[in-house]
């Protein structure tokens, strides 16, 4: 069987699997310098927890780039190379360095706003937001510090609060086009959308190609529902900067929401090939390659995504269903689990670990206990506040699972106990036939030894050494043993006076009837 998971935004981008929050932009990269190969510092990917889609929507948390410096600012050397450890995802000693760099150039706005970065994917938002307002210290305009620092009151649920710093400077800074768009920022994060595409449009007026605020504008089109409308300004955007990754991505969530699903593939495709740490694209180009079942490349954009933001709570979803389609239950299993780590509240990670449980057969789980689990995920989801049409067919599928199972299981031992009945029989009869044969075999060696023990008697003994056996006598009839008895002498016999036989060679007297033995010679 095969079932479908729940997907992150399913309900907002008709069950696409995309990130709930998504972020439509990225921080600003700040002033764009001349090219100096020395110095650029590539965009990478923040790593702050994703807001929840209730009160944040497309808005974002971690797809923030290290911000590049002006190249006649501070060692850019030594600027280079501590971007570059943090692009390895080694954030300890890109911190370091970045440490060091701030204190022998505390002057390097840049470097404070990319130290906030790393201290962010370190999940240190209070010495984050401590970076970053050392940078808008050193220079109050830069752009990426701000938006920055707006993206963290967002997620950090403060956006009130920095609402009201923001108005507060505006009314010294009233042509500041950074605040009017961080303050467009905040309000979106607070859904105030026509607030926001307000504030949005007057930094607009004050730099017309400012792209971050076209993308501020633009996210709040689609919220609204005005596909085209947003599609039309992320264009005018792309034209202006066609390298700037969150564009790409924007344009990708405009797209699905068109049906135009090829453009919003290559959208994806395109912002994460500008910016290979940007979590949200990856993420989304991760889950359209999960819903062509292509899971080998679904799972390197998600691994991909996940190293760069490892709080990102969609991507770890998204990652754990392409491990489903592949069939790997235990590393499935332990991203969905680490979801609920992330957001206890979002019920979303229990429908697929229902989903997973009913699909996937790993030998080490008990069939019977396996469909049970998966009726208990479905409950626990609808406790959470879930609702899915399917369920009620997920579950009764469970529920046949366990009939099946447990007739199975039935029949198994019927039919073991029907083996051990003829095992038992057979065994009886071998033990029966084995004791025939023993007794016939005693018998056998009673009779033997009976015959082997009969008197020596019975058998002529051996004649003499030196004499001939003499030949038993003939046996005489009947009649001559009647004259015998009468006195008549027998043949060759000599008669003595008085019947008595001569003592000279005497005639052996004929032996007893029946004795079978002969006489010997007497001395």
């Amino acid at each position: 069987m095969s079932s479908t998971p729940r997907i992150p935004g399913a309900r907002a981008l008709a069950a696409v699997a995309l990130a709930s929050g998504l972020l439509l932009s990225a921080c600003a990269s700040g002033p764009q310098p001349v090219p100096d190969t020395t110095a650029t510092a590539p965009a990478t990917d923040g790593t702050a927890a994703t807001p929840d889609a209730g009160t944040a929507g497309m808005e974002a948390r971690a797809a923030t780039p290290l911000a590049r410096p002006e190249p006649a600012r501070g060692p850019a050397r030594d600027f280079a190379r501590a971007v570059e450890i943090a692009h390895q995802g080694e954030l300890t000693a890109a911190e370091a360095a970045l440490q060091a760099l701030t204190r022998e150039q505390p002057k390097l706005d840049y470097a404070w706003t990319n130290l906030g970065i790393v201290q962010e994917r370190l999940g240190r938002p209070d010495d984050a937001e401590r970076s970053y307002r050392q940078a808008l210290a050193v220079a109050p305009e830069q752009e990426a510090a701000w938006d920055c620092l707006a993206r963290l009151y967002g997620r950090t649920g403060r956006a009130v609060k920095l609402e009201a710093e923001l108005r507060g400077l505006l009314d010294a800074r009233k042509d500041s086009v950074p605040l009017r768009t961080a303050l467009a920022i905040t309000l979106l994060q607070q859904k105030k959308h026509e607030s926001a595409a307000a504030e949005a449009k007057l930094a607009l007026k004050g730099d017309e190609r400012h792209v971050r605020a076209m993308q501020v504008l633009a996210q709040v089109y689609y919220r609204e529902g005005k596909y085209e409308l947003s599609r039309m300004v992320l264009e005018n955007a792309r034209a202006i900067d066609a390298g700037e990754a969150a564009t790409h991505n924007a344009l990708g969530l405009v797209y699905l929401a068109l049906k135009a699903r090829p453009q919003a593939l290559e959208a994806f495709k395109e912002a994460a090939r500008l910016r290979p740490d940007f979590a949200e694209a990856r993420n989304n180009f991760g889950a359209l390659l999960n819903e062509a079942q292509d899971y080998p490349a679904a799972v390197a954009e998600l691994e991909a995504a996940v190293r760069a933001a490892p709080d990102f709570a969609s991507a770890r979803l998204n990652l754990g269903n392409a491990y489903r389609g592949q069939g790997d239950f235990a590393r499935a299993r332990a991203e969905y689990e680490q979801v609920l780590k992330l957001r206890p509240d979002s019920a979303d990670p229990l429908f697929n670990l229902a989903i997973l449980y009913l699909d996937v057969e790993p030998p080490e789980v008990d069939t019977l206990e396996r469909y049970k689990t998966v009726i208990s995920y479905f409950e626990q989801y609808q406790g959470k506040g879930g609702k899915d049409e399917r369920i009620d067919q997920y579950v009764k599928d469970a529920r046949k699972g366990i009939e099946r199972e447990e007739r199975r299981r039935e029949r198994e031992r019927k039919d073991q106990l029907r083996k051990a009945e003829e095992q038992q029989k057979a065994e009886a009869d071998k033990a029966a036939a084995e004791k025939a044969a023993a007794e016939k075999l005693a018998a056998e060696q009673k009779a033997a030894a009976e015959k082997q023990a009969q008197p020596a008697a019975e058998a002529p003994p051996p004649a003499p050494k030196g004499k001939k056996a003499k030949a038993p006598p003939k046996k005489k009839s009947t009649a001559a043993t009647a004259e015998a008895s009468e006195g008549t002498p027998s043949p060759g016999a000599v008669s003595q006076p008085g019947g008595a036989p001569s003592p000279t060679n005497p005639s052996p007297a004929p032996a007893p009837a029946g004795s079978g033995k002969l006489a010997t010679d007497s001395q």
